[in-house]
């Protein structure tokens, strides 16, 4: 009767565990899972006995059991020799999950004459591997539905999704694509390998497109990506297109290169080239290059396909250029006072820019003299500029004129007379002195002018000459010295000392007697030769006499002078 009445109990209670669902967990693949065993208010110390066991083709297989006097003791099953282990709070440990492992486990409690079951449903997940793709097509026609490759990622539970994306967004199933998955489980692991095949239509755009295949999984944070791939598409050229290869602006002597370039895949290996009418066959390249160009090769120019010369284009350039025509240059010799404009004639497409320098100093505009003067000399050049392009020209502007001396001075210098001769003139004047003298030197030869030095010391009363030529003439000029008073002694005498102007004073006073003297002697003189002449006159003759009268009486006087 009682056993009748705890086998009624047992099955209220499985009936009532069955219709309230059991517990569910999840455990990793290859990693240890704990089942619980739950045991609602059943204390451990009230438990006489505990048994996990589970269902398999309708028969129940005890794994373990234990009892207050007893350890726990497992069962002789072979694939859960070593991995379970039952815990204190009698929950089972099963190592090394596998996929056989996804199953319903029970906990069977015996606490005095109750009996009780708790079963829980154990499933196990694998995260999948990292997506492989395979059979990759490397070139692929245009608008031909073709399979791009195969992705694949293997051993996952459940099964892992594949999705294809074209530059990361993901390919939608149509006439342009066609995706066919595939889902095979390993029969020794269990675990599930799934792929899929890409088939697909390109066109030009997908050139340069990004196809990827990403893997989905519950398992997974986030989604496996596999690296991008890429694909050659063929298609026929439809247009062409002529570029001009150089940079701006064109100028004469640059190199232009025209390139041909057309938008098949792969593209054309020759062209034709359309050169001032004639038509040139490039093979094994898109270019033609003009190494050295000129103002002639400015034009339009065209460039075909070989095989179809209606599809062409054509491009055009201009070569800049800038020449100066008629320009003064050289060296250039006028005369002082001279009137003088260079000449400058520019040809070229645009208008360009002039600019002048004199000894590399900038001027203002262009030189024109009306009046040459010997500062006007020196190194004249124009830069004419337009689009990069520069040009330049010079000449050498020589002023000449015959020298003149602007002056001539003295000074006393070391006991003798520095001599100063400033002369103007083109080309160098040299300088040639009527005396020899000492320290002789010259000043630089700046804007025509020149000044040459010379010391002399005077032994008397001289007249000293400064004479400077060239080859176009030659000029004189002189000048008095004398030991005696002059400018220089008067300079030297005021820079004598106090104790030395008396004697200076006396030579000075007897100088001046001496002169009172000679002028009383002549005045004296002259008296005694009128009175002469006029007793030797007689009334009536001529006021001077006689030519023999005269040159007798002046013989006499001399005579007289003399004793």
């Amino acid at each position: 009767m009682r056993a009748t009445a705890f086998s009624a109990c047992v099955l209220i209670i499985s009936l009532l565990e069955q219709v309230s669902g059991n517990k569910a967990i999840v455990g990793k693949y290859g990693e240890t899972v704990e089942v619980p065993c739950d045991k609602g208010n059943i204390k451990i110390e009230d438990i006489v006995i505990v048994k996990w066991k589970y269902t398999k083709d309708g028969s129940n297989v005890d794994l373990l059991t234990k009892s207050q006097t007893q350890n726990a003791s497992s069962s002789q099953i072979a694939e859960y020799k070593g991995r379970l282990v039952l815990t204190q709070d009698l929950s089972l440990q099963i190592s090394q999950a596998k996929m056989t492992d996804q199953r319903t486990f029970t906990c069977m409690v015996v606490a005095g004459a109750d009996i009780l079951e708790f079963p829980v449903d154990v499933s196990i997940e694998k995260a999948p591997s990292p997506p492989v793709i395979t059979n990759q097509a490397k070139v692929i026609e245009l608008n031909k539905l073709t399979m791009l490759a195969e992705c694949a990622s293997k051993d996952a539970n459940p099964a892992a999704d594949v999705t294809w994306l074209k530059d990361n967004v993901p390919l939608v199933v149509d006439g342009k694509v066609v995706i066919t998955p595939n889902v095979q489980k390993d029969k020794d692991t269990g675990l599930t390998t799934t792929s899929s095949k890409l088939e697909y239509a390109a066109s030009k755009a997908d050139m340069n497109s990004k196809f990827t295949c990403a893997v989905k999984h519950k398992s997974l944070a986030s989604d496996l990506v596999s690296a991008p791939m890429t694909f050659v598409v063929n298609y026929p050229s439809e247009t062409v297109d002529l570029q001009v290869v150089s940079a701006l602006p064109i100028k004469e002597g640059d190199s232009v290169t025209l390139k041909c370039v057309a938008d098949g895949n792969p593209p054309p290996t020759s062209y034709n080239f359309y050169i001032k009418g004639k038509k040139v066959t490039i093979e094994n390249s898109d270019s033609y290059t003009f190494p050295n160009v000129t103002r002639a090769d400015s034009g339009e120019y065209k460039c075909s396909l070989v095989d179809d010369e209606a599809k062409a284009d054509s491009a055009s350039f201009s070569v800049m250029y800038l020449d100066i025509t008629n320009a003064t240059k050289g060296k250039i010799a006028k005369r002082l006072a001279e009137s003088f404009e260079p000449t400058l004639d520019v040809n070229a497409p645009e208008p360009a820019q002039v600019s002048w320098t004199k000894n590399n100093m900038k001027l203002s505009s262009k030189p024109r003299f009306d009046k040459l003067k010997y500062s006007d000399s020196g190194v004249y050049e124009c830069v004419v500029t337009m689009n990069e392009i520069v040009k330049k020209a010079s000449f050498e502007l020589s002023v000449q004129g015959a020298p003149i001396i602007t002056t001539l001075t003295k000074k006393a210098s070391n006991g003798g007379k520095l001599l100063s001769c400033k002369a103007e003139g083109s080309p160098k004047p040299i300088v040639q002195w009527s005396i020899n003298g000492s320290n002789a030197s010259e000043s630089s030869f700046v804007n025509g002018l020149i000044t040459y030095n010379l010391t002399v010391i005077p032994t008397g009363n001289l007249t000293i000459n400064c004479t400077v030529s060239n080859e176009l003439g030659t000029y004189t000029k002189s000048i008095d010295i004398s030991t005696l008073m002059d400018d220089s002694s008067v300079e030297k005498r005021a820079e004598q000392p106090e104790d030395s102007k008396g004697q200076t004073q006396v030579a000075v006073g007897v100088v001046i007697g001496l002169i009172v003297a000679a002028v009383a002697l002549g005045l004296a003189y002259w008296v005694y030769m009128k009175r002469t002449r006029e007793g030797s006159w007689k009334t009536g003759e001529k006021e001077n006499g006689t030519v023999e009268e005269s040159k007798k009486l002046e013989e006499t006087q001399s005579q007289k002078a003399e004793v």
